[in-house]
């Protein structure tokens, strides 16, 4: 039987060689290392039929004596570990290139493929090593249960807001802006007092956000409904209540959504970045509104003189709540600025994360 030379296809990693050898239905294998050079030998069917095949091949620096092959139908696959990790400019010792030597195309890396490739690979060990030594959650299940039937209760009353107000506006035009509190108001009650536990699922460690954040926002947006706009009838039928709800809703409908995803491991991109865009122009225009709110209240309190604070009848005179407001209008543009720095934090670091991802 002659004795010929198959096609040998290789590729390389930092610390290891891949061989790929044509010969199909091999038999008879007979693969070392000896000296730094890798000899084969076997049977089997290759370019030319059914003949004996050898070849050996120098290595350009030095590799393990171990050797790994693994023999198909199709091929035999070879896997030799090199002594040290470092990247090789050729394959052999020699500088001509062998006739029966080519580079296997389906692994074939540059260096600095290969070198990403290492690193998301030693990212997978860390990651795998930290898993196994944090202590799963054994209510974990439970949280992410109730996270997200927490958010979708507050996605549907927050539509249902949304979708009535945008309804009422086609078909009654301006004329919706003055009886929007006695439509909407019970609604937006129920998911303003139920939003409460965006301060507490944080502060009990449900969530991973920050409590001062969420307590600025829900606070602020109570006071807004439950102090200016519901003990105030005259307030009630202003047409910045309108824009109050309005702007509050369109904010929401987008951001639990994504926050029920998030319960479930999924991500979709467009509401991602709706999710951490729309808020841009739509937060600041929120506290506008509400400022507005304020100031206009503020002289139906000093006429009603509501949730004034008495002083001692010596003195005969009383604090006016609208000093309070005052206060207030100062508070709310902190928290507008606190806020906004917190929620440009988060977007930033969303989208840098991504962007790693991605690359």
């Amino acid at each position: 039987m002659q004795v010929l030379t198959p096609h040998v296809y290789w590729a390389q990693r930092h610390g290891e060689i891949y061989l790929r050898v044509e010969i199909s239905d091999a038999q008879n294998l007979s693969i070392g290392v000896e000296e730094n050079t890798l000899r084969f030998k076997g049977q089997g069917h290759g370019a030319k039929g059914e003949n004996e095949y050898e070849f050996s091949l120098e290595f350009l620096k030095p590799v393990k004596p171990e050797v790994k092959h693994k023999s198909t139908q199709r091929q035999v696959n070879i896997t030799v570990k090199k002594q040290e990790h470092v990247w090789w400019d050729r394959l052999t010792k020699q500088e001509k290139k062998p006739l029966f030597l080519a580079p296997d195309f389906d692994r074939w890396l540059d260096e600095s493929d290969a070198e990403m490739e290492l690193r998301e690979k030693e990212e997978k060990i860390n990651k795998v090593s930290i898993e196994s030594r944090v202590r799963k959650d054994p209510f974990l299940g439970l949280k992410k249960g109730f996270l997200f039937m927490y958010n979708l209760v507050q996605f549907l009353g927050y539509s249902w807001i949304f979708v009535n107000m945008t309804v009422r506006l086609f078909i009654l035009g301006q004329d919706s802006f003055y009886d929007t509190f006695h439509t909407i108001a019970d609604v937006m009650y129920f998911c303003q007092m139920l939003a409460i536990m965006e301060v507490i699922n944080p502060a009990v460690g449900l969530v991973k956000t920050g409590v001062t954040p969420a307590f600025i926002q829900v606070m602020g947006r109570n006071f807004i409904l439950f102090v200016i706009f519901g003990t105030l009838d005259d307030m009630q039928n202003k047409p910045v209540v309108f824009f109050v709800f309005y702007l509050w809703s369109m904010i929401e409908i987008f951001r639990y959504p994504f926050y029920m995803l998030a319960c479930i491991d999924t991500e979709w991109k467009l509401l991602t970045w709706l999710r951490y865009t729309i808020w841009i122009p739509l937060y600041p225009l929120g506290v506008l509104s509400e400022a507005v709110a304020v100031i206009q209240s503020i002289p139906i309190f000093n006429e009603t003189k509501l949730l004034s604070i008495p002083l001692p009848k010596a003195i005969g005179l009383s604090i006016s709540f609208s000093y309070i407001l005052q206060v207030y209008l100062v508070i709310m543009f902190l928290g507008l600025f606190i806020n906004f720095r917190h929620l440009f934090k988060q977007r930033s670091r969303r989208f840098r994360t991504k962007k790693r991802k991605a690359n």
